[in-house]
């Protein structure tokens, strides 16, 4: 399942919903993103931008990738667009496994693709303005140990 929507969900509603329509499972891992505003760098909103088909056709295939790749049950993706306040849910990742080692890598893999790769464009507004959410390095070299 992936959802790129404009609107908020509950992210233990959606757990549940997940685990409970797949009986059998051995693991289930969940993440859930949430809007953050440091005191060093506050700020009052996070824009996402998206073209959500393309969103969903890509993170599709990394679930699929995911799902042949850690042997997993089940993989889903929930990704919020447009404005998100500080403290609001962004995302949630959420992986069925026979095993928690496949539960937990599948979802960190998807986690390091949607911090990288998806097709969603981030910038922040602040008191002073908006500005662009750069690429992290850190984020870049937790994808690259997936292509090893």
């Amino acid at each position: 399942m992936i959802r790129i929507t404009p609107d908020p969900f509950d992210p233990g509603l959606e757990a549940n919903r997940f685990q409970a329509a797949h009986a059998g499972a051995g693991a289930m891992v969940g993440f859930t993103g949430i809007v953050r505003s440091s005191p060093e760098a506050p700020i009052t909103a996070l824009v996402l931008e998206c073209y959500a088909e393309l969103a969903e056709n890509e993170i599709g295939i990394m679930r699929e990738n995911a799902i042949a790749r850690f042997g997993l049950i089940d993989a889903a993706v929930i990704h919020r667009h447009g404005r998100l306040l500080p403290g609001e849910t962004i995302m949630s990742v959420m992986t069925l496994a026979p095993r928690r080692h496949a539960a937990f890598e599948g979802a960190q893999y998807l986690m390091d693709y949607l911090k990288t790769g998806a097709p969603f464009w981030k910038r922040e507004e602040t008191s002073a303005g908006l500005r662009w959410v750069e690429a992290r390095a850190e984020d870049d070299e937790a994808r690259a140990r997936w292509m090893e």
